[in-house]
């Protein structure tokens, strides 16, 4: 037996014998009934010191050892640990756990932190955005990240839909401009002629499908959100200069509309067609200014500001094949931006947020995106796009005087490259 439980019953029976010498407890039950009044009390204090002691003593259940994602383990790596460890090693933690390094992390939280800090949200600002970078980075569910971090999923929605919506708001003016100033502007047009021959083109576009992982049975015109991939998504379109940085991002359509269509539905279109934007930095090529422009594929429109390949499977002359090869060597870079992008944020590959909140996530990793380019992060692998193929598409009244001027630049430029080569 316990050797404390017989030293307590010890006890007990001493201050008993010390209170009421005529009864004890080590009595027969004959003596014990004739005198029940007196043993009463001490029956019942002893029962109940028993009780007690076997409640104190139950060993409690091991509690759950602290998670490596709370805010105590969040803490002691941001703080105790993070100088501790040499800068390629922290850095490459921090990508793997929240998709880019610990002075990026420093940088966004630091943007974001007086906004969170206004919504009174009840977690620390750095810790916040580090469980969204993580869901962000890794495509994970709500509930995955619930369980991992021990929240409610409601939460967790809500952390993630304040801190996306804050990066597509607050940060997007920042890290996405078009190049409009002539310094920067002279910067991508020269980078530009370091990856094609072509002269003064200022960035290449693209549109891409973000898969959504599931699609509300009940959503308006369902069939609309199907892309040409035969999957649910929205349709993201951005334009990126030589180093592979988004200067315009749109997200208008679902993944069932026409790269044209939603083009010519984005700001951007608005602005280049109704000269808002002239970018002012002309070369002359032939005896003709050119200003700059930006390069697309067949499924664009040919305009004065943009220009597409004479043809999908180069069958022009040798011409006009030379400037469609060139024109691909610069698109490019916006096809590599966006293996970027769905390589760096995985989300991205199966965007598994409510579709009403799906556009400001996009843009958020767009943002995001950027930052890494212009931190230099290390490039992820590719994520690779299908290949695709259409049809040009047909040109607007509004377009037709913007369109003749576009063709007669493109064989202009054809020639001279050709004549070049």
């Amino acid at each position: 037996m316990d050797q404390s439980f017989l030293l307590m019953l010890s006890n007990l029976i001493h201050l008993h014998n010390y209170l009421d010498p005529t009864t004890s407890p080590l009595l027969s039950t004959t003596a014990l009934s004739s005198d029940a009044t007196s043993a009463a009390p001490l029956l019942f204090f002893t029962l109940a010191s028993v009780l007690s002691y076997l409640v104190s003593k139950k060993k409690p259940k091991s509690a759950n050892p602290p998670s490596e994602f709370s805010v105590a383990a969040f803490r002691a790596l941001s703080t105790e640990h993070i100088w501790a460890m040499e800068a390629p090693l922290r850095d490459a933690q921090w990508r793997s756990l929240y998709g880019l390094s610990y002075p990026v992390f420093t940088t966004v939280v630091e943007k974001l932190k007086p906004y969170i800090t206004q919504s009174q949200l009840s977690l620390p600002s750095d810790y916040a955005v580090a469980m969204v970078l993580s869901r962000l980075a890794h495509g994970l569910t709500l509930k995955t990240l619930a369980s991992r971090y021990a929240l409610e999923p409601y939460l967790i929605s809500k952390i993630t839909n304040m801190v996306t919506r804050l990066l597509a708001t607050k940060l997007y003016p920042e890290f996405i401009k078009i190049p409009v100033a002539r310094r920067r502007l002279v910067e991508t047009t020269q980078g530009f002629q370091e990856i094609t021959p072509l002269p003064n083109v200022c960035g290449a576009i693209d549109t891409t499908p973000v898969k959504l992982h599931k699609l509300s049975p009940d959503a308006i015109n369902a069939s609309m959100y199907y892309c040409k991939f035969g999957f649910p998504s929205l349709l993201l379109q951005v334009v990126a200069d030589h180093k592979k940085i988004f200067w315009d991002v749109c997200v208008k359509a679902p993944g069932g509309y026409e790269d044209a269509d939603h083009f010519r539905d984005s700001l951007l279109y608005n602005k280049l067609i109704s000269s808002d934007i002239v970018w002012d930095k002309a070369v002359s090529v032939k005896g003709q200014a050119v200003r700059p422009y930006i390069v697309g594929d067949w499924s664009f429109p040919l305009l004065s500001f943009l220009l597409t390949p004479f043809s999908y499977s180069r069958t022009g002359s040798p011409a006009q094949n030379a400037f469609d090869e060139a024109l691909m060597k610069g698109r490019k870079a916006v096809e590599e931006a966006i293996g970027l992008l769905k390589g760096r944020w995985k989300i991205m590959q199966d965007l598994n947020v409510g579709v009403n909140h799906a556009p400001q996530t996009i843009v958020a990793c767009c943002v995001l995106h950027n930052l890494c380019q212009v931190a230099r992060e290390p490039e992820p692998e590719l994520w690779k796009e299908p290949e695709e193929s259409g049809q040009p598409p047909r040109v607007l009244d509004n377009e037709k005087s913007s369109y003749y001027y576009g063709e007669s630049l493109r064989q202009v430029l054809a020639d001279d490259l050709y004549q070049r080569l």
